[in-house]
């Protein structure tokens, strides 16, 4: 682990830099309530971000400072069995990428007298002179393949050990009834790097008694094209719905909206965090992507969700099996998924929903900003 010292002259109020990863928006929104609770604890948040990510946590937070920083800009295929072979194919990019935002953190500490610096998955936000938290909740890094998991382990862990602390949006322990965490291997691997500190869950959102507006919430996300694939395919199958539906199209830089054959179906962009918090509440079935952060909210909200795993991502579909084993969340894959079937199989599903204490990260915080 690296050394730290004091680098920048203390302040009344500490500096601390987050930088999300853009894949998605999922890094983007479980920082919100990180960058809530800094606020709270009298520090000046600086935000580094592009694109999607910028356009989302600039509405959350308008006042804050944004310094551009260019993300991965990974590009993704339509065919879920070509996915793991274009990434592969990028590597060369992301390590170029990595190098980069690492030269480009160090100008940054010295140019605004950053004290402190936490990364959500980005490997090159990590300083030699002031603290570095790196965020995953995905410390075994699933990719179908024993030999190359181990091998993506390696390589992680190797990145992992340059920060101070790894914070890991889930529970140490398991539950009563056995359930291991949120995540399951994938933030309780066999073995831990040493940094590793687990933070409880993560949301923005607040859990308050709302009126039911709508049957359905609808919520898509994640790269392209498979964020349109999987929208075209639902607003086909929403032409013949006859219940109330919100369709959020998770596009946060569009300004022309969509709009649905159905009257009965409101589409929007994007909603900001207030807005969304009350329309899940609001809300009967939610439809979405197996994204950890949207697990994660849903289990802060306690509602029932069809989730649908990204073909290819082999994180969201562990998540996915890993949900329905425990009669969490129902879910199915994208090829199988008919809105009229899957409601009537969700219907059926048990829904043991866990209840967990979501405000154990802001203790961390806390400590994280006295030690500062």
């Amino acid at each position: 682990m690296t050394n730290v010292k004091k680098f920048n002259n203390p302040s009344t109020k500490p500096k601390i830099l987050i930088a999300p990863l853009e894949w998605g928006l999922g890094h983007a929104t479980r920082c919100i309530p990180i960058i809530n609770e800094l606020i709270k604890q009298n520090c000046e948040v600086f935000i580094a971000a592009e694109g999607a990510t910028y356009s989302l946590l600039k509405q959350e937070f308008p006042s804050l400072t944004f310094l551009p920083l260019m993300g991965y800009r990974m590009k993704y295929s339509r065919k879920k069995y070509s996915l793991p072979w274009k990434i592969l194919a990028q590597l060369p990019k992301i390590t170029f990428t990595i190098y980069k935002e690492h030269r480009w953190l160090r100008k940054i500490v010295k140019k605004y007298k950053i004290d402190a610096v936490i990364s959500d998955n980005r490997f090159g936000m990590c300083h030699t002179k002031i603290p570095s938290v790196y965020i995953t909740h995905q410390l075994l890094i699933k990719t179908g393949n024993a030999f190359t998991e181990r091998i993506a382990k390696r390589i992680h862990y190797y990145f992992i050990n340059k920060y101070n602390e790894c914070w890991v949006p889930d529970f140490a322990q398991r539950t009563p009834d056995g359930v291991n965490g949120l995540a399951g291997e994938l933030s309780h691997p066999k073995k831990l790097p040493q940094n590793v500190k687990y933070i409880g869950c993560l949301s923005r959102f607040q859990l308050n008694y709302s009126e039911k507006k709508y049957d359905l919430l609808i919520s898509i996300s994640g790269p392209e094209p498979q964020r349109t694939i999987f929208e075209d395919q639902i607003l086909n199958d929403l032409k013949s719905y006859s219940g109330k539906v919100l369709f959020i199209r998770g596009l946060p830089e569009k300004s022309e909206e969509l709009k649905c054959e159905n009257p009965l179906v409101e589409i929007k962009n994007h909603l900001s965090a207030k807005q969304l918090n009350e329309a899940i509440l609001q809300s009967d079935m939610i439809i979405s992507r197996c994204g950890y952060t949207t697990i994660m909210d849903l289990i802060k909200l306690q509602k029932k969700a069809i989730l649908i795993p990204t073909p290819g991502q082999t994180e969201q579909e562990y998540l996915a099996k890993y949900l329905m084993e425990n009669k969490m969340f129902y879910t199915i894959i994208q090829k199988d998924f008919v809105l009229q079937n899957s409601l009537q199989q969700a219907y059926l599903f048990p829904f043991i929903i866990p209840e967990y204490n979501m405000e154990q990260y802001k203790n961390v915080i806390n400590q994280f900003v006295q030690s500062l």
